[in-house]
């Protein structure tokens, strides 16, 4: 069974080469030594905006959608292996001489576990290049001329749950290799949401949202990413999602440590932030390379609003909590939208079950969380009690938290167990999900309107702050470090 942490990340792939660690990073690498040919770009470097541009002349961005359901967008790994075609001569000599392979991490743990003998990927991960297409779940020759990637070095596409090949070269030697399913897709089939409108979030480095939206995909009017959600067998039908990428929520905390140094540890984050009993008026927006979901605005930059003589580290440490929440709060304000545009909530598909969000139903600010009847957490943030309740208020719907919160390498269980007959179907593993803690929603729905407003006051003024061909100043780290880096063999930590 294998899960794909941060299904957005790309290899391109040689025959042999010694194991790296997964870690959210692009590489590229040679087929004859399997050495990287250049140094690694994180998912989260906006150095392909340029790239993204290009395309945008090549192909119209909803033509892109359409195909797809992905905006044009420096998260996705088709654009980044362009960006390194179009910038590292040696990727793209190997892809023009055919002596390089494509894929995601996935994709490199198989065909190594395999022995080299399955260079292949799953819908999930697939989903993520921007060259798949999401009816026919295989990549799709326009979306791949206007990207520029060879076709004959993608892997192929199957599905979640089935054996891609058997162990070899290792103590493990036939042992199937039964399950592979993007990181967050995996993390929704670990929480059970096998229903329409059922919904999990994933706090880590950055927040994931998905919401399962059925066998039909909802095409997002509302800035989401309409994604394969999971396809449990070569035979069954695919599944569908509307998912929301939030790109900085865990690493909020690690900035405070390691740049603020207002705390020492990321678990001293709760008791300093509950130290105080508001944020003091203060709003954050950790914008630091742009705002993804529900706006995609490239432009935009961390904002730190309402700072006063008052203020102390507790109120921005509180502040940064609660940006984590808001930012999960619009994403599935969008997500109610694209639903009930197009259908698929039925007259009996909403309306939270208690506390005092309850009647957020009449209210025009959170009408369109009302399909929410709870929402499931997990990841390494979702242990935080504050978060979580601060969560609950802002939805006005019940958290649930698991009580084996790691539910992405349990939905790569799950999915390898279908594929193998451990588990006779999806509804099967719903009674294997246990609750450990469950947030009701404690704002009223004239408190909750009062903050979402100010929260919206607080985005707007981090917008525009990136003017077009603006150089970035993560563009500047380039140069003689990676070439360095290369000749040595060696790769760019996380």
């Amino acid at each position: 069974m294998l899960h794909h942490s941060w299904s957005w990340r790309l290899c391109v792939l040689a025959p042999a080469f010694p194991t790296f660690p997964i870690s959210p990073l692009v590489y590229c690498l040679a087929r004859e030594t399997g050495k990287p040919l250049c140094h690694a770009i994180v998912w989260l470097d906006t150095r392909t905006r340029s790239t993204c541009e290009f395309i945008k002349q090549r192909i119209d961005v909803d033509r892109v959608r359409e195909l797809c359901g992905l905006p044009v967008s420096t998260y996705f790994s088709g654009v980044k292996l362009r960006w390194l075609m179009d910038n590292r001569p040696a990727v793209k000599e190997a892809l023009d001489a055919g002596t390089a392979l494509f894929g995601t991490i996935d994709t490199w743990l198989v065909w190594n576990l395999s022995g080299r003998a399955t260079h292949s990927t799953d819908v999930t991960n697939a989903g993520r290049t921007m060259l798949m297409d999401i009816r026919k779940m295989d990549w799709n020759d326009e979306l791949v001329e206007a990207v520029g990637v060879p076709r004959s070095c993608l892997p192929t596409i199957r599905s979640c749950a089935e054996v891609y090949g058997k162990m070899a070269g290792t103590v493990l030697s036939g042992v199937p290799i039964s399950g592979v399913v993007g990181d967050q897709q995996a993390a929704l089939v670990g929480q059970s949401c096998f229903r329409v409108g059922e919904a999990k979030a994933t706090y880590g480095t950055g927040c994931f949202l998905i919401v399962n939206t059925g066998d039909t995909p909802v095409f997002s009017s509302q800035g989401l990413l309409t994604t394969p959600a999971y396809q449990l067998g070569p035979d069954a039908p695919p599944v569908y999602a509307l998912e929301g990428s939030i790109a900085i929520a865990g690493a909020a905390i690690s900035w405070l440590k390691d740049n603020l140094h207002l705390i020492h540890t990321a678990a001293e984050v709760e008791a300093l932030a509950a130290s105080v009993p508001d944020a003091g008026d203060v709003y954050f927006v950790p914008a630091f390379s742009g705002l993804f979901a529900p706006r995609w605005r490239q432009d935009a930059r961390g904002t730190i609003v309402g700072l006063t003589q008052y203020t102390t580290a507790a109120h921005i440490v509180r502040a940064t909590l609660e940006a984590i929440a808001f930012q999960v709060m619009e994403v599935l304000r969008a997500v109610g939208g694209d639903l009930l545009e197009s259908g698929v909530l039925g007259a009996s598909a909403g309306g939270q079950d208690g506390g005092a969000g309850a009647e957020a139903t009449d209210d025009a600010v959170s009408d369109t969380t009302s399909f929410i009847r709870e929402v499931r957490v997990d990841g390494g943030a979702s242990v935080n009690n504050l978060l979580m309740q601060m969560q609950a208020n802002l939805v006005g719907a019940p958290v649930l938290r698991p009580a084996v919160v790691e539910t992405t390498a349990l939905g790569a269980a799950f999915a390898a167990g279908l594929a193998v007959g451990v588990f006779d179907s999806p509804e099967s593993l719903r009674e294997k999900w246990t609750l450990d803690r469950r947030f009701q929603p404690e704002l009223s729905v004239a408190q909750r309107a009062h903050r979402i407003g100010k929260w919206e006051k607080a985005v707007q003024r981090s917008l525009g702050w990136i003017e077009q061909d603006e150089p970035d100043a993560e563009d500047e780290t380039d140069g003689e470090e990676e070439a360095t880096a290369v000749a040595e063999g060696g790769v760019a930590d996380e």
